[in-house]
């Protein structure tokens, strides 16, 4: 009988050694012990995970049926909790494999955006190269044909005849033409709500091209309405159709040639017939109803920007010609004769000519555009500081002026973009370096004030945002010790990136040391809420007080001192701290004075004995040897040994936090608790009857007054730097008492 039941446990336990079913198991199975060493198989460890997994993954798995059959064939508790752990395993196998997948993806999706901006940036310009590059070749085929023009007249006639029949052919057909062309603009503005007063009546003014297109979104390419676009020959309006009124449109949105740029967007069926128009800092993208029309549009676009740009090229060349001065009247004074052979002989300034006809000014606005589109903020400030350079000492003329107004305005957009790189909303990672960029950038655009301003408030989101970052830790020294390594970091980091941007404008270290003020007294108030707040330790207070102090002075290395503002920030916390210390000090001895029995003190044991002389050496009590007797007797009681300890402890954990303003404090707080013990010393010696407790006593007294105490003044002394003058009359006072011996009261 015994030996079946011993072998049972055995074959269950070879069975689950072997990652299958026990062979009783497998009876109980239909099929018998075949069926039970399928199981086992498909169960096993080594290729049996992946039939597993083959199982779990196949697409008519039913989860309710694969545990119904498990249960029936498991043999007991232990077999179902192996076959969860190799499932656990194989979900857990799956999740880090599902983990590195999604980890290569991102980073190849990262990879991936980069290079398509890159490619895009590359795609643009080289779009704006070929258009550059079409007009070169036009404006040098129409140089030619003019030049053959001029040589044969009456060929140039039959050209220009040939390639427009409808040419104007006098002065009375030019005027017909120009005002049919009015009348078709103000037609078809009649039909645009809204554009009266936006688009005002010029004589030069009038339409070349008009059409419908549809808007989509740049981002997501989702249809957004439909428009009717006009072309000027100075501006493009974009008109929305308004519903259930066939022809009539409201305005949208009007922008001059002048900062217009066209790209062609390549198919992508089903987004085809599409081009993007770039306004900075927006762009829109319209598709037309087929690839003729799209066509037309881009070909129309960049011909009259092409005619906007050579027509106002000639008006500048044309105000830039000097004009002949009109003739003064004769005068009869005789004297204005040597005044005007004076003026003859000093130049006017008015006769120099200022050349605006030059390339690199006439695509300066669109170049500015296209630096601050690609962020290219130093090459646009460049060519800021080379047309400064160039108008430096050259008279205000009416062209200066109006350059002037077109370049200002993209002055202030690389300005507003400058500012939106310093504002506190964009990422604070990289630390005071990554704003570099932008501050030197606007210190050179001479916005140095702004600068600072953004500079300083950008670095203040970022010290604020680490120290919330911080975890608070159990123990609030260890806390303490990152806080500060934070905060004085990013501190000194601050302070010597502001030197390096700002290392010419003296008139911004002012606004540094203000910052400095305020970021201090950010962290004063998590300093304070960690450690005096939760009403830690004294000795725990001056231990972070004094890593806070330790850190401040890392500043006198870029000549920076803040001590004394981390002081006054701190003193009216550690003065609380000091008091509340103080009336634990005292609550602490009036107790052990209610229980004074003027024993002396047996600590049983030399160890005991010897522990307490270290603790009085610690002290500064060197003649602690006087006062202890045979064996482990010491001559003091224990109220007048506790007290000594308490008060010096409380002394050096203040003078850890001494500093000029807590000279009174510390210094009351030191009187108050010695005038504890020795008004009872005192009271004691007058109470007392027993000649030999009396004796005892005044011993006690003796060591309070020429030991304890001049142990206090000098260790103070030590510590503040100048003698007390409040201890040693209290000292001097103490010795001197005489008091009636019948009175029972206590007189200091």
């Amino acid at each position: 009988i015994a030996s079946p039941r011993g072998a049972a446990p055995t074959a269950r336990a070879a069975g689950r050694r072997r990652g299958g079913l026990s062979p009783a198991a497998a009876g109980r199975v239909p099929g018998g012990a075949g069926c039970g060493a399928a199981m086992a198989l498909s169960l096993g460890e080594g290729g049996g995970g992946s039939r597993l997994r083959r199982q779990l993954e196949s697409g008519g798995f039913a989860a309710g049926e694969y545990v119904k059959q498990l249960s029936q064939q498991s043999d007991g508790d232990r077999d179902l909790q192996e076959h969860r752990q190799r499932i656990q395993a194989l979900s857990e196998e799956t999740a880090q494999s599902l983990k590195r997948n999604v980890y290569q993806n991102y980073r190849q999706f990262i990879e991936t955006a980069r290079e398509i901006s890159y490619l895009e940036s590359e795609m643009y310009q080289l779009s704006h190269i070929l258009t550059e590059q079409k007009g070169i070749m036009e404006a040098v085929t129409q140089a030619l044909l003019l030049q053959a023009d001029r040589d044969d007249p009456a060929l140039g006639a039959r050209r220009a005849a040939a390639a427009d029949p409808f040419l104007p052919l006098s002065a009375k057909d030019a005027a017909a033409n120009e005002e049919g062309r009015q009348r078709t603009l103000t037609t078809l503005l009649e039909k645009v709500e809204g554009c009266r007063d936006l688009l005002p009546e010029s004589p030069g003014k009038y339409l070349v091209y008009n059409g419908d297109l549809v808007e989509y979104d740049a981002d997501h390419m989702a249809q957004i309405q439909r428009v009717h676009a006009f072309l000027m020959n100075d501006c493009l309006l974009v008109a929305t159709a308004l519903p259930n009124r066939r022809g009539a449109y409201r305005y949208d949105a009007l922008y001059p040639l002048d900062g217009l740029a066209v790209v062609n967007v390549k198919d992508n069926p089903p987004m085809k017939d599409m081009f993007k128009l770039l306004m900075f800092p927006e762009s829109r993208i319209f598709q037309a109803e087929n690839a003729k029309i799209k066509k037309e549009w881009l070909e129309v676009l960049e011909e009259t920007k092409r005619n906007r740009a050579l027509s106002e090229k000639r008006r500048l060349e044309q105000e830039a010609l000097p004009r002949p001065a009109p003739t003064p009247p004769e005068s009869t004074n005789p004297f204005d004769e040597d005044e005007d052979e004076e003026e003859e002989d000093e130049p006017s300034a008015e006769e120099e000519v200022v050349d605006l006809s030059l390339e690199w000014i006439q695509e300066l606005p669109e170049d500015l555009d296209v630096c601050i589109a690609q962020r290219d903020f130093e090459g646009a400030v460049d060519l800021l500081d080379k047309l400064n350079e160039y108008l430096a000492d050259k008279p205000v003329s009416q062209p200066v002026k109006e350059l002037r107004a077109k370049v200002d305005e993209r002055v202030r957009q690389l300005t507003d973009v400058l500012v939106f790189e310093l504002s506190p909303d964009r990422s604070l990672r990289g630390g005071p370096r990554a704003t570099r960029r932008a501050v030197s950038q606007l210190i050179r655009l001479g916005q140095s004030t702004k600068a600072c301003e953004l500079f300083l408030k950008n670095r203040a989101a970022a010290v604020q945002t680490a120290i919330r970052q911080l975890r608070i830790e159990g123990a609030t020294l260890l806390y303490i010790h990152k806080l500060c390594h934070v905060f004085f970091t990013s501190l000194l980091e601050t302070a010597r990136e502001f030197e390096t941007d700002f290392a010419g404008n003296n008139g911004c270290y002012s606004a540094f040391v203000v910052w400095a003020r305020s970021s201090m007294k950010m962290f004063v108030d998590a300093f304070s809420k960690q450690v005096f707040d939760s009403k830690e330790s004294l000795s725990t207070a001056a231990e972070c007080v004094k890593v806070a102090k330790e850190h401040c002075k890392q500043l006198s290395e870029i000549g920076l001192d803040l001590t004394f503002i981390i002081h006054a920030l701190l003193v009216k916390d550690i003065k609380g701290a000091l008091q509340s210390y103080k009336d634990i000090i005292i609550e602490a001895t009036k107790h052990r004075n209610s229980e004074e029995m003027w024993r002396k003190m047996n600590l049983m044991t030399p160890e005991a004995l010897g522990k307490l002389r270290e603790e009085m050496r610690s002290c500064g009590v060197g003649n602690f040897d006087q006062y202890t007797g045979d064996d482990c007797w010491v001559n003091l009681s224990y109220t007048v040994v506790a007290f000594t300890k308490q008060t010096m402890a409380f002394l050096e954990e203040a003078l850890k936090l001494y500093f000029p303003e807590l000279h009174m404090v510390l210094l009351e707080s030191l009187v108050e608790i010695i005038l504890v013990a020795v008004q009872h010393v005192d009271y004691s010696l007058r109470c007392e009857q027993d000649p030999e407790k009396k004796a005892f006593i005044r011993q006690n007294a003796s060591f309070l007054y020429e030991t304890v105490l001049p142990v206090v003044e000098k260790r103070f002394e030590e510590g503040v730097g100048k003698p007390a003058k409040q201890l040693q009359d209290l000292r001097n006072a103490s010795r001197l008492m005489r008091v009636n011996p019948e009175s029972t009261t206590s007189v200091v």
